[in-house]
């Protein structure tokens, strides 16, 4: 079996960015290609965004939903 994850750069790294289908905000700490498969016969990759939200807590959501909070 291969690797259950890599680290993905991202233009958002350390910047602030909404989960669009929560509408939670928070820093973009990682961006990880990760295998999320629950079967050893075939590998199912998604690339999944860390955020962590203002009370330390993170949280996933998959990268196509992060949108930097524009700064007013």
């Amino acid at each position: 079996m291969s690797e259950r994850y890599e680290y993905v750069p991202h233009r958002l790294l350390r910047c602030r960015v909404r989960d669009i289908a929560s509408g939670t905000e928070g820093e973009l700490m990682a961006v990880v290609n990760e295998n999320v498969s629950d079967c050893a016969a075939y590998d199912r990759w998604m690339q999944l965004a860390y955020v962590r939200t203002a009370s330390g807590r993170e949280f996933t959501t998959t990268v196509a939903n992060i949108e930097p909070v524009s700064r007013s």
